[in-house]
């Protein structure tokens, strides 16, 4: 059965290939029936390696909804999220995500995230890019102002 929004996120996944300004990803936020914002991959055009379709849609949508959770919203992507995009899926609170693609059909394109899943379970020290901690005790006075600070709005 064919999903209107999930027809345009393929729509933009397609168009996107063919117009030459990113990968084969395409995604749209819809909220009470209606598509709030959509965006396709823009990584090699715009130079940036988080223009994905996912997060330039979440971008777009609290935009134009002013507020910066998507409680009562759906994402549809043409692929099922990459790391990056479905930490920002979750920062967002985004209430379902509904995917196309799996993460093993873009890896046969080779589009393969499976590489972050397995850094992320590593020591930090042995990852290949190697996370080093350093002046926690002073970063804390961060923390501490924040837990300290009236009136500040929790996300």
């Amino acid at each position: 059965m064919d999903n209107p929004f999930m027809v345009r996120a393929i729509q933009l996944s397609i168009d996107n290939v063919r117009s030459g300004r990113g990968g084969p990803f395409g995604a749209v936020i819809v909220r009470d029936g209606a598509i709030i914002a959509e965006a396709a991959n823009s990584v090699t055009s715009t130079n940036d390696p988080t223009a994905h379709a996912e997060v330039l849609a979440i971008r777009a949508a609290c935009a134009t909804l002013a507020a910066f959770e998507l409680h009562g919203c759906d994402i549809y992507t043409s692929c099922e999220p990459c790391p990056m995009c479905l930490g920002a899926i979750y920062w967002a609170r985004l209430s379902r995500i509904f995917f196309a693609n799996d993460a093993a059909d873009a890896a046969r394109i080779n589009f393969d995230d499976s590489f972050i899943y397995c850094e992320i379970a590593r020591p930090h020290k042995q990852r290949t890019i190697p996370m080093i901690q350093m002046m926690r005790e002073q970063a804390l006075a961060g923390f501490r102002a924040w837990q300290e600070k009236p009136g500040k709005i929790a996300y």
